[in-house]
């Protein structure tokens, strides 16, 4: 009598057990009313608004550079005579463009050097310098032509169009190459900072690898 009575209660339990799970609504079904949110949920789930000066600080901007002669084969070297600058000797005519984004200020359209005073004020002859948007100036010099439309107080894009390289100044009797400088932006006349008071050599051939790399000014 007692297995019996067990066997009884067993099956009734599984009896239970098979209707109460038949009971379930199928997880599959497509057509079940979806859920809305009410409106105190929504707010759990807005981002809540930042507070003045809270939060990470924005990214530092990113400049793009590129090496300042294109369309020519190249030769320069680490060192320069006596104040830091790179001769970059190329084909005369060859492109000089904006190594970076910024705004020319300065520009020489004549060749106005005479061996004879040599006034070292215009040796570089035909020239170019911009200040970049990175706050360093750069500087061409020995130009054969200005590009059209450069002039000081115009925003030049990287990459743009200057000049042409060539010979002008105190390069006559040299072959044909740019003359580049990088500086602390000054007065525009202050040929003796313009010219270079930082090697440009690492950075040109950083620039050659297509690195973004921004000249450190002392």
């Amino acid at each position: 009598m007692t297995a019996t009575a067990t066997a009884t209660a067993t099956a009734t339990a599984t009896a239970t057990a098979t209707a109460t799970a038949t009971e379930v609504p199928s997880s599959t079904a497509t057509n079940a009313p979806r859920a809305t949110p009410t409106s105190a949920q929504a707010t759990l789930t807005a981002a809540p608004a930042a507070e003045p000066g809270s939060g990470p600080e924005p990214p530092a901007v990113a400049f793009t550079y590129v090496f300042p002669v294109q369309g020519a084969q190249v030769s320069y070297g680490a060192s320069h005579h006596d104040y830091p600058a790179t001769d970059i000797f190329c084909a005369q005519g060859s492109q000089f463009v904006a190594p970076t984004g910024g705004v020319v200020d300065f520009v020489s359209r004549e060749d106005v050097w005479d061996p004879a005073a040599d006034d070292p004020a215009v040796r570089g002859g035909i020239a170019v310098a911009m200040v970049g948007d990175d706050g360093v100036r750069y500087y061409g010099s020995h130009l054969s032509a200005v590009a059209d439309g450069i002039a000081p107080g115009v925003r030049v894009v990287t990459g743009q169009l200057l000049g042409l390289t060539g010979k002008s100044g105190n390069a006559r009797s040299t072959p044909p190459h740019l003359h580049f400088g990088i500086s602390h932006p000054t007065a525009a006349d202050d040929w003796q900072v313009r010219r270079g008071e930082v090697s440009p050599y690492p950075y040109l051939k950083a620039w050659q690898r297509g690195e973004n790399i921004t000249p450190a000014l002392p």
